[in-house]
């Protein structure tokens, strides 16, 4: 069906795409003819990538803005001592190294500061906050006295005084300061510092050293959640050492504040069992463990090697340590922690027991699997009318394998073109190839349409049932699959061109671990590509009385899966055997205009919206305009609401879309820019 011209209207939608707000003219200095619209020029180089506000901003302003905030502790701590109020100095920079007014005059942006104080036991492994009141919860003092001591360079005296504690150990002052630029830039700078030393002497010290950030930035671009909500703490706190300085077993003893120990809460927030948090969907097996305790760290072993009732309760909710409910088959009761090691040590001598480590095999992280791999050789008799025959090998560690005993489990598929995938792949059963001790060959019975043309795809689908064995002499059943090979022919005689790549299944699984969808056997977005194409929806599994039926089109139905509760409308889809698979309640952990984060950089020619030629438009029956173009499918697969479909459709012709014209790659409205942070 063409897509329908609505009139030749240059019209953006309000709100729709919109970039933060730039300096205003109040403040911002004289912008020339050249820098207007905020475009670089290309001699203009730039200190910051193409998904940071800051890269956009003209020379001009990012002299006035002088973008960042940074904190550097001058000297050892003053006063830390029992019933004391100690005192910190510090200095405030840019990120050129440049001083800062905390005040916002001599430079832009207030800044306010906060400061929390913890004992560190290097024993146990936990903080104990300073600042805790009797009975209360442990804070951050923000209330102190502030001055300063040269440019950028202030002193900051706690307003209270600390708790008792022993000043042989290491110590701990975190200083969180925000600089307020989102009416000036577009956003606010945070910055969380830490001064490790030893109370006596003032020396530098080791102190937290679990996990890392960089554990929790493979699913969250940000600790903070600003922007997708009003937790923790007001988007002050962006690092897990400053959550673990309050949320410990210390200062998290009473009944009333036990869920929040962090040992108990991190987990409870991962399973999906928090009643403050909510449910989540957790993208990965759950006994992934090392996903959040980074093994790089040095006491990123903890999670195995200091069990603990209250690590295990956040995802074992089921288990009463008090009564012995469902702890093991015995309900034996648990009054502290001394035992847990005697039955749960570290590492056992087999997987799925009751050590630690092999409680949490992820199965298919399991020794017992033999790595199955399917390989394509070579495929030919390419082309219009023809029956391709595709060579290829299926094998594991144990050598070569013969595909008979894979029955439905053996697929070879063929699709094209590569430009655009527009037909459901021609898969068949593989299985009765034939198998020379080495390689199998296979010729497909049906022919490529007598209209093939360009480079065309070949790939495998391959499973096999695997029974692992549990420690107490049973078994489990496990769809190991292999990755799918993607093989690229010609079938004109003209060059060979390779699907562009859009998503790396590398960037899926830095989050989901490990993606296998459709029972196991389809591992590789270059393949799932082939079937999740422009014309695909779930017409064959959804009830006519349900239609019309959902687009599954990658580019659309990936971003409505990931945006998921911020959706306006409905999005579910009808799978295999009339399964009800609604995405509606999806929450992402991130944000979501970190397109880099999926998409990596280099940004793709789709993303920029440009090089869309040969493209397919993309049916969308149950949308509000029932086809649409490539890159609008993409768009709305997260701007789903009414108003960006009007704007997508009155800037659309029967001939193609309009998108570039004011979302190009170099545009002011580019989908770089607007979704930088």
């Amino acid at each position: 069906m063409a897509l329908l011209q609505r009139g030749f209207m240059f019209v953006i939608a309000a709100g729709a795409m919109a970039v933060p707000t730039l300096i205003p003219q109040s403040q911002a200095p004289p912008v020339g003819e050249k820098a207007k619209a905020s475009v670089l020029e290309p001699s203009h180089v730039s200190p910051y990538s193409t998904d940071q506000v800051e890269y956009y901003l003209t020379e001009e302003q990012m002299d006035y803005v002088r973008p960042g905030l940074n904190v550097t502790f001058v000297g050892a701590p003053a006063n830390f001592a029992p019933g004391q109020k100690p005192t910190v100095e510090f200095k405030l920079t840019d990120n050129l190294g440049g001083p800062l007014d905390r005040l916002g005059i001599d430079t832009p942006g207030a800044i306010s500061v906060r400061c929390i104080a913890a004992s560190w036991d290097a024993t146990t492994g936990y903080y104990t906050d300073l600042l805790q009141p009797a009975n209360g919860n442990p804070g951050a003092d923000r209330t102190g006295t502030l001055t300063q001591t040269g440019p950028g360079q202030y002193k900051y005296t706690f307003a209270g005084a600390l708790n008792d504690f022993d000043t042989s150990k290491p110590a701990t002052i975190m200083l969180s300061a925000r600089r307020s630029t989102t009416d000036i830039v577009g956003k606010d700078y945070w910055v969380n510092a830490y001064k490790d030393f030893l109370p006596t002497t003032g020396a530098g010290a080791t102190t937290y050293n679990i996990t890392t950030n960089a554990a929790c930035l493979n699913c969250h671009d940000s600790l903070s959640f600003v922007g997708t909500g009003n937790w923790p703490h007001g988007g002050n706190y962006r690092d897990v050492k400053t959550c673990m300085m309050c949320h410990n077993p210390n200062n998290m003893a009473s009944a009333s504040l036990a869920e929040f120990n962090g040992q108990h809460f991190w987990h409870l927030i991962h399973s999906g069992q928090s009643a403050d948090v909510g449910p989540i969907t957790y993208p990965q097996d759950i006994r992934n463990c090392d996903t959040c305790h980074d093994a790089k760290a040095a006491g990123g072993g903890s999670w195995y090697s200091k069990p603990s009732r209250a690590a295990c309760t956040g995802c074992h909710t089921n288990v009463d340590f008090a009564t012995g409910t469902n702890h093991g088959p015995e309900n034996l009761p648990q009054a502290d922690d001394s035992k847990c090691a005697s039955c749960h040590a570290p590492q056992g001598d087999v997987e799925f027991d009751a050590s630690i480590k092999g409680a949490h095999t992820v199965p298919y992280r399991s020794t017992q699997l033999k790595g199955l791999k399917a390989e394509i050789v070579s495929v030919t008799s390419v082309g219009a009318g023809k029956k391709p025959v595709v060579t290829f090998k299926i094998s594991d560690s144990t050598g070569a394998l013969d595909p008979k005993p894979f029955g439905s489990n053996l697929n070879v598929l063929m699709g094209g073109p590569t430009t655009d995938y527009a037909i459901d792949p021609i898969r068949q059963r593989a299985d009765g190839a034939t198998f020379n001790g080495t390689l199998c060959t296979y010729t497909f019975t049906t022919a490529m349409p007598d209209n093939a043309s360009g480079t065309w795809t070949f790939s495998i689908e391959a499973r096999r049932t695997v029974a692992l064995k549990n420690a107490d002499g049973t078994t489990q059943n496990f769809t190991e699959g292999a990755m799918n090979p993607v093989f690229y022919a010609s079938a004109d005689g003209n060059s060979v061109v390779a699907r562009r790549t859009v998503v790396d299944m590398a960037a899926c699984n830095k989050c989901h671990g490990r993606l296998a969808l459709h029972g196991g056997q389809r591992l590789n977005t270059q393949e799932c590509v082939m079937c999740h194409n422009p014309n695909a929806d779930d017409h064959p599994y959804r009830k006519p009385v349900d239609n019309p039926p959902e687009s599954i089109s990658f580019q659309r139905m990936i971003h409505r899966i990931h945006t998921g509760e911020e959706l306006h409308n409905d999005f579910t889809i009808i799978g295999f055997n009339g399964s009800v698979n609604n995405y509606n309640e999806v929450t992402f952990p991130g944000d979501r205009r970190n397109c880099a984060v999926c998409h990596g950089t280099p940004r793709t020619p789709t993303y920029n919206l440009q090089g869309s030629e040969g493209l397919l438009n993309v049916k969308t029956m149950r949308d509000y305009v029932p086809e649409v173009g490539p890159g609008t499918a993409a768009c709305l697969g997260c701007h789903d609401g009414r108003d960006q479909a009007a704007h997508a459709y009155l800037m659309t012709a029967p001939f193609g879309e309009a998108c570039a014209t004011c979302h190009g790659a170099n545009s002011d409205l580019s989908p770089a820019k607007v979704h930088a942070k």
